[in-house]
């Protein structure tokens, strides 16, 4: 089973369309949807309880530990799947690589499949300038402190086998640093992964709730304790 995991807060706008988006796409793929709740303030958790009365393979959570870590620590314990994807709920990502993403790690046994938006084959549309700069600026200068030329740590969307999230855990970033403090456990502990393209769509509805000024401190303290983390692997050895 693959489980997709969509941590989500006030994001009631983009929930109505969630069963037919993933519905019409993944009709040949065995697979669950965990929306974990992480203390929305409007009616989030009401829309997202009646996607579960429609649709079985949908599932809801409620976040105990505000914050996107909380959320995606959350969802990787109470999933049922061998495989574990996360995906925002805005719709921005193209199930077309989902597919791609469940079948490279079915057929060609990789413990991670880490796509790259910023791959010449990759289609991005609508990114918001200042924030593509900063995102450009921040991947290329992970890339040069861990020396890999992977280009999109701080993306969420990527698919792991579920065992090797349980043994990079604890994961300790609160919020959307986790999605670089999983990356680059993967590549430090030298987990079999594949780098592919992807494409990426900016939002329609809602708002990002991504905080530039509010998020630098903790991907600057992920980055720093994961380097650290990295060389004492090497030591170890």
């Amino acid at each position: 089973m693959l489980s997709i995991l969509i941590p989500v807060r006030n994001e009631s706008d983009n929930l109505k369309d969630l069963i037919n988006y993933y519905s019409n796409k993944l009709q040949n793929i065995n697979y669950e949807v965990l929306i974990i709740n992480d203390f929305s303030n409007d009616d989030t958790l009401d829309k997202a309880h009646s996607l579960s009365y429609e649709n079985k393979r949908f599932k809801v959570l409620d976040n105990k530990k505000k914050g996107l870590g909380g959320a995606v620590n959350l969802g990787v314990k109470e999933s049922n799947g061998s495989k574990v994807v996360i995906m925002m709920a805005d719709q921005s990502d193209d199930l077309n690589d989902l597919i791609k993403y469940n079948d490279i790690i079915d057929k060609e046994g990789y413990d991670a499949v880490l796509g790259s938006r910023f791959l010449k084959q990759s289609k991005v549309l609508k990114y918001p300038f200042r924030k593509l700069v900063l995102n450009r600026l921040f991947n290329y200068f992970v890339s040069l402190i861990f020396w890999n030329s992977y280009n999109d740590y701080t993306n969420a969307f990527k698919i792991y086998k579920k065992q090797v999230l349980i043994e990079i855990s604890p994961l300790i970033s609160e919020s959307f640093n986790i999605f670089l403090e999983i990356p680059l456990k993967i590549i430090s502990r030298k987990y079999k992964y594949k780098v592919i393209p992807i494409n990426w769509i900016g939002r329609t509805k809602g708002y990002s709730k991504f905080k530039i000024k509010e998020l630098g401190s903790k991907y600057l303290f992920t980055l720093i304790y994961c380097f650290i983390e990295k060389n004492l692997l090497n030591i170890k050895k």
